[in-house]
């Protein structure tokens, strides 16, 4: 799914959640009395419990169990990095697709992970008395490390994972325990050029005809997981104004932002970032077009890079609009009110104002960050590599509490599995990628910034990232393996150029990082939880959390809308997908679908949008009726739903599915996948 997100502070006027069907309601508190009101049907323990237990959190992704030897339903775009792991420079597997007839040829996706939620547990008291009485960078460095004592206490071993989880900016904060399969294999993915129909110039678009599904198996001891009670896919679909729900994991949402937040990624945040995008774009662009070999590397990457630049165009179209800022304004002003007019809230201060002046600190902290420390100078899948085992060679000499939370304990087996896949790297891309980040660093800390007039005094940005790829063997999992085992010893006595540079810098980094902490992080943190305490002093938990990328359950109805008083119907038909090809890419309906023109059903459902309130991270998510049965499989939003990050349109804002007909159309009549199809319950 991309990044498109929810309501604003719709709560702020009224303590009663809104008319809207919107909201991304965690498990354990869904409104299903509210459901029963508005659309008559009950939504018990049982249900929650079933569709909980079959919804699986992928790597950025959601996706469903439905069959019970272990098959996952998700998106092809969730998938992709896996067929681009699998592929190589002569044959792709996003171009040609892939069907394993068989078990014995479904292969592994090497750094895929399936998680399925087993517990949460409210630690909210537990954190307020680690940081009682501290000041904020106290606090920020206390907060931390009771997380990770937290988790560490609640893991049992094996494949139980635990992840500590702020809701309400803070207002609350849990433990959410998963079952967790590393050894997950693909079986099925359609070709890029109809998963994928239409492009980016598609992208954010509606009408549709996507056949953006994958299906994927999670094994276990070499041997397929058996799922007590996987979802069912009603292949017939749903009604025009039928109920649904989407069940998935939303990955960030910035609806209780405040307006000096806003602000900042109107003026500060976005405007670079999409510059940068848009220039990196431009460079694959070109390089996609020296020959086939070149666009078959490149495409992965590039599709990422054009779906955010279209994702932050129309964030950063939402910020410029002065109503909604308007709106922003007032809904901020009451709640101030409000808290000034009570005498238990007004003792939190002015978090308002301590919001507004870190965010002055972020701003001339901003470029030092986003390029030493961010990722933006040092674009490259060989020093990512190189710098987790220089930190990590480091951070694991230290007390589990003590480290960096990204290398704690319960994160190394992942990163182990990271380091170990055999995922291909290509120097070609390498190169362009780290010399445009280099390039942009000097670009915008300057030729005489420390760091850059180290790097590039005697070199340019392209002779310094050749010199550096060309002469790295952090490509090989083998000699990333080897350094990750010898630790600290082997990463010392390393003549690999790519450790060398990340040592070399780590500690301009780490200091960048710290400050950024301790004077943006820290008080930032400390408002928010003040600001958060006051809401749910006035209003609890009637209003649903920001999206954290943890398990969520919403429900809205299938519609489509009127634009610019056209009515946009909440169905496509296959028909009209075969109208639309041109022959060309991005609108070029693959060989295996022309061949099978004539047995095909025209007729068949493709896409649908409904009103579900659902952003980047449910990809993947299962579309499911009141019987709990999958009535569709979530890929995108229409161009109106990207500015819900700030508030959500009703009578604009949809979601889009693929349709379960065209499935099972697809399956049966273009890919011979019968016995697919017959697991799937579809024959």
């Amino acid at each position: 799914m991309r990044r498109y997100l929810l309501a604003g502070l719709f709560a702020l006027l009224s303590p009663i959640t809104a008319l809207a069907d919107e909201g991304m309601w965690t498990y354990d508190n869904f409104p299903a009395a509210t459901v029963q009101q508005r659309h008559g049907q009950k939504i018990d323990a049982a249900w929650l419990d079933r569709v909980r237990q079959a919804t699986v959190r992928l790597a950025g992704c959601t996706a469903s169990f439905v069959s019970k030897d272990g098959l996952i339903l998700t998106n092809h775009h969730c998938i992709t990095s896996c067929l681009a792991e699998n592929s190589s420079k002569a044959k792709s597997l996003l171009d040609d697709g892939f069907h394993a007839r068989t078990r014995e040829q479904e292969i592994r996706c090497g750094t895929q992970v399936a998680d399925i939620l087993v517990g949460m547990q409210n630690v909210t008291e537990a954190l307020a008395v680690a940081t009682r009485g501290l000041d904020d960078r106290a606090a920020n460095e206390a907060r931390k490390r009771k997380l990770t004592e937290l988790e560490q206490a609640c893991e049992q071993g094996g494949s139980i994972k635990c992840q500590s989880v702020a809701l309400y900016n803070g207002g609350q904060y849990f433990l959410y325990k998963y079952r967790r399969y590393t050894d997950v294999r693909l079986v099925f993915a359609p070709e890029a050029a109809i998963a994928a129909f239409g492009g980016d110039p598609d992208n954010f678009q509606f009408p549709r005809w996507c056949l953006d599904m994958g299906l994927l198996r999670a094994y276990e001891g070499g041997k397929p997981v058996q799922v007590q009670q996987p979802l069912r896919i009603d292949f017939r679909g749903p009604e025009k104004d039928e109920l649904v729900f989407v069940s998935g994991h939303p990955g960030s949402t910035d609806r209780l932002l405040t307006v000096a937040q806003l602000q900042r990624l109107r003026d500060s945040d976005l405007p670079p970032a999409l510059l940068r995008s848009s220039e990196l774009r431009g460079r694959y662009i070109q390089f996609a077009k020296t020959s086939n070999e070149a666009r078959r590397i490149s495409e992965d990457t590039l599709a990422g890079l054009e779906n955010g630049i279209k994702v932050r165009r129309k964030l950063l179209d939402a910020l410029l609009e002065e109503p909604l800022m308007e709106q922003k304004r007032q809904e901020e002003k009451t709640l101030r009110a409000q808290v000034a007019a009570s005498a238990e809230l007004r003792g939190i201060g002015d978090p308002w104002a301590e919001i507004e002046r870190a965010g002055l600190i972020d701003r001339a902290l901003s470029n030092d960050y986003t390029f030493m420390e961010g990722g933006a100078g040092f674009n490259s899948r060989l020093f990512r590599y190189a710098r987790t085992l220089v930190r990590a060679a480091e951070e694991r000499g230290k007390p589990n509490a003590e480290r960096l939370r990204e290398f704690t304990d319960n994160a190394l087996p992942r990163i182990q599995q990271q380091l170990g896949a055999k995922v291909p790297i290509y120097p070609e891309l390498e190169n362009l990628s780290l010399s445009f980040g280099l390039e942009r660093m000097r670009e915008w800390l300057g030729p005489d910034h420390p760091m850059v007039r180290r790097l590039l005094a005697t070199e340019s940005p392209d002779t310094l990232a050749a010199s550096l790829i060309g002469g790295s063997r952090l490509a090989d999992p083998a000699v990333r393996l080897e350094l990750w085992n010898g630790g600290a010893p082997a990463i010392a006595a390393s003549d690999d150029p790519m450790i060398r540079l990340a040592a070399s810098i780590d500690a301009e980094s780490r200091a960048i990082r710290k400050r950024y902490e301790d004077e943006v992080e820290a008080p930032t943190r400390a408002a928010e939880e003040k600001i958060a305490r006051a809401r749910f002093a006035l209003y609890g938990t009637a209003v649903y959390p920001d999206a954290t990328f943890t398990l969520r359950l919403n429900f809205g109805t299938v519609q489509g809308w009127n634009e610019n008083g056209r009515d946009i119907d909440a169905f496509t038909r296959l028909e009209t997908a075969f109208a639309r090809a041109t022959g060309k890419d991005p609108f070029r309906i693959p060989d295996s679908w022309q061949k099978a023109r004539s047995a095909l059903d025209l007729s068949t459902p493709f896409n649908l949008s409904t009103n579900s309130d659902i952003v980047g991270g449910n990809s993947g998510s299962p579309l499911i009726n009141a019987r709990g049965d999958v009535v569709g499989l979530m890929f995108d939003g229409n161009i109106h739903s990207i500015s819900g990050a700030y508030w959500f349109d009703t009578a604009r804002n949809r979601a889009i599915a693929v349709h379960p007909a065209i499935m099972r159309e697809a399956l049966m009549k273009v890919y011979d996948a019968k016995e697919l199809l017959a697991e799937l319950g579809g024959s």
